[in-house]
């Protein structure tokens, strides 16, 4: 029980929640299974818990199987003692773990293995003692030409070098030099002499420090791409006077002698020479890891708030892939997403062929009753934007702009060409384009996350990390919403809990060879999907218009027996149960409760009797940005304008107002409160109303507010906003964030 009542206590949770957690997911339970269908095992822990604990095991497993590791190491150098035994034993994280371990670890040939080799351990152990004898004299014993210790002084050399390795590997030493680091460093950056012009994106680096302890991750990985990419010098240390003075704390002996004195030299060069690079190094890594976690966070929020933007549902579409020069790229889909027709079309400059593109909309959308245009956010969008608005088409035809991050990933992906073989690259980035509109997690599952644009420095964080947080992310929102057996495709049948590409593709298979799915039980003859698969799968998979009105339902297979218990308790059928409000009402949950069923459980199933198989994301809703402002050159400071949220960082959030640059949103800005989290305030897709505050053309700057009244702050002229602002304190960031922020959004 000790991982269970650790990770409790972390948790704050009971350890018998954690304990049937681990052993579930041991089991090969999904995090989506678990807090779902395995609530009164659990005790209602939500997804994340579940996932924090399937987490945290794996890290206390690994610690273990390197304190194992460690243990047979010093067993096999004969080199242990009950005291040591029970330090391995005893720690309990792994920077802990390997600085016990450090003095039996097997070296490279270093300054202190030479002077052991020339027997100069026993005066270093002499020194070390720090009592007061002749130096002179006890370092002159161990003169030998043979082993080339010439004299006194290369004789004290070596011994210091040894006692330097012996601060080096001192644990208590170490983990006190750790804690210097991290409370008292400062990152500070330098712009490497000479490329000041080729570093000018990272000008507010060129001479920059900060505390390691509250430099937010943002800046972290800006600094370290800037050191990556040859333009920065980035060093990450504390004052050395107030590290050397921590260290001879602990091994400096209250007393004036020579030895001492020998000692403190030791002290200085094992700093320099071992303990400061080992810190720093070690301390990189330890604030890279948690600046890497708060970029996948932010990320992970904002790839969901996208994956589960409002669909606009089964209607027949026309998607335009804009352009000017190479002209527009026009498909028609039908409600379910299938290709029906492709067109060029030319109503822009240099062809200008706009009476002609303007027939050809017209005519297709009668012909293929076209109910909604998407219109992709890219070169040219707002012009078509402009000239499909200009047609006079029915008012019941939606018109809306489509956010094209990614489309053209999607278009050149192995998944498209397997979609349309026959259809050119264009052609299946504007398919891509209608489908978003029509249900956006169908269609972006199909895209790496990293293309989908929502990030922040996702190519500078642990891929393997970045890659974990975003397929939890993913299979989250895909069983969250529930999947459609009969339409989906492989790429999203893959991400349902307990699924996987093989399985995902057999159901493909199985789907095209015998037909639509009428029921629930038929998954069973899918090939290779056996009940373990069933049991995780079924419950996340809806069959509209199946036989057994559950099937199209949340209701989970292994509770179809006790929902029917229920209706026929009123004797009345399922089906009677779940479109009868007063029917329900009548139920007595705790008349159900079982051994294995509990109120939680029978609350999930009386609610999804009432909305079986219910959409849980938004209703879509029509957004048009503001007419006339189609280009950065249109805008003027204090426009208010709507606009979209794009991307969301720690530091503010991106806002798409229809100009082809995003504008930034700094956290200061986004409301007329303080706003730590910018989460709490907006979600990707949510329509916004903003201030342009600056607009700089040449760098491709806008900066935004959300604020009711932005310019109380900045003075007024002549009642006009002062488009300079006032050189006050910002509480929330620095003006590095801001400009930081506005140099590109981040690898986007």
């Amino acid at each position: 029980m000790q991982y269970e009542i650790k990770i409790a206590s972390e948790l704050g949770v009971k350890p018998h929640q954690v304990q049937a957690t681990i052993e579930l997911l041991d089991g090969g339970a999904t995090v989506p299974f678990i807090s779902r269908y395995r609530k009164e095992a659990t005790g209602t822990l939500d997804e994340v818990q579940v996932a924090a604990v399937r987490d945290r095991i794996e890290q206390l497993r690994e610690l273990d199987k390197r304190r194992e590791a460690i243990l047979k190491s010093v067993e096999e150098q004969g080199k242990m003692t009950p005291e040591l035994k029970k330090a391995i034993e005893g720690a309990e994280t792994m920077s802990k773990l390997e600085d016990i371990y450090l003095p039996y670890k097997p070296k490279r040939r270093t300054k202190a293995t030479i002077a052991r080799e020339k027997g100069l351990e026993p005066l270093a152990e002499r020194i070390f003692s720090q009592t007061s004898f002749d130096l002179q004299a006890e370092a002159e014993k161990f003169l030998n030409e043979e082993l080339e210790v010439k004299t006194a002084e290369e004789a004290l050399q070596g011994a210091r070098d040894i006692i330097a390795e012996w601060i080096n590997e001192n644990a208590q030493v170490r983990e006190k030099m750790r804690k210097l680091f991290l409370e008292e460093g400062s990152f500070s950056s330098r712009v490497i002499p000479g490329k000041e012009n080729e570093a000018i994106k990272y000008k507010d680096y060129f001479d920059w420090s900060e505390p390691i302890k509250s430099a937010p991750s943002h800046r972290v990985l800006a600094m370290r791409r800037g050191e990556k990419e040859l333009f920065l010098m980035l060093d990450s240390c504390p004052e050395e006077l107030s590290a050397l003075a921590r260290i001879e704390k602990e091994v400096i002996q209250d007393a004036a002698n020579s030895a001492v004195d020998q000692v403190k030299l030791a002290v200085k060069d094992s700093y320099r020479r071992l303990l400061k690079p080992s810190m720093e190094t070690e301390v990189r890594l330890l604030t890279k890891k948690k600046a890497d976690e708060e970029a996948i966070r932010v990320f992970a929020e904002n790839l969901r708030q996208l994956l589960l933007g409002a669909p606009l549902g089964e209607k027949s579409v026309m998607a335009i892939d804009p352009g000017f020069r190479t002209g527009c790229k026009l498909v028609c889909l039908g409600p379910q997403g299938q290709f029906l027709h492709y067109e060029a079309i030319y109503p822009h400059e240099p062809q200008r062929r706009t009476a002609e593109a303007g027939m050809t909309v017209k005519g297709l959308v009668e012909k293929y009753n076209i109910q909604a245009i998407a219109i992709g956010n890219g070169t040219a969008g707002r012009e078509t934007e402009a000239f499909v608005k200009s047609l006079g088409l029915p008012k019941s035809v939606i018109v809306t702009m489509v956010n094209e991050s990614g489309a053209s990933i999607y278009s050149a992906s192995e998944v498209a060409r397997n979609e349309f073989p026959d259809l050119d690259l264009t052609v299946r980035g504007a398919v891509s384009i209608g489908r978003r509109l029509m249900d956006p997690l169908a269609e972006l599952v199909k895209i790496d996350p990293k293309s989908i644009g929502v990030g922040q420095y996702q190519h500078d964080v642990d891929q393997n990390a970045l890659k974990n947080a975003l397929d939890d992310t993913v299979m989250s929102a895909v069983n969250g919403v529930g999947v459609e057996v009969n339409t989906a495709s492989k790429e999203l049948l893959t991400y349902v809990s307990g699924l996987g590409p093989s399985l995902a593709q057999n159901i493909v298979d199985f789907r095209a060879e015998n037909g639509p799915f009428s029921s629930r039980a038929q998954l069973k003859k899918v090939p290779r999907l056996g009940d373990k698969a069933f049991e995780q799968a079924a419950g996340f998979l809806r069959i509209r218009n199946a036989k057994h009105p559950l099937d199209s339902s949340a209701v989970h297979p292994e509770r179809y027996e006790l929902v029917e218990k229920m209706a026929k308790d009123l004797k009345a059928s399922v089906q009677e149960l779940m479109s009868s409000e007063d029917l329900r009402s009548k139920i007595i949950l705790k008349n159900y409760v079982s051994e294995t069923v509990g109120l939680p459980t029978l609350q999930d199933i009386l609610e999804e009797l009432s909305k079986p198989g219910r959409d849980p994301r938004e209703t879509f809703e029509v957004f048009a940005f503001q007419d006339g402002v189609n280009s950065m050159s249109d805008l003027k400071v204090g426009m208010k304008l709507p606009g979209v949220v794009t991307n969301i960082t720690a530091f503010g959030a991106f806002v798409d107002i229809g100009v082809h640059q995003d504008g930034l949103v700094h956290l200061s800005h986004l409301a007329d409160r303080f706003v730590k989290d910018p989460n709490e305030i907006v979600s990707v897709n949510q329509k916004v109303q903003v201030t342009v505050m600056e607009v700089d053309i040449p760098r491709k700057r806008i900066a935004l507010s959300m604020k009711s009244d932005p310019f109380a702050e900045r003075g007024k002229s002549q009642g006009k906003p002062n488009p300079k602002p006032a050189k006050t304190e910002d509480p929330q960031g620095t003006m590095a964030d801001k400009l930081a922020a506005l140099r590109g959004k981040f690898g986007r």
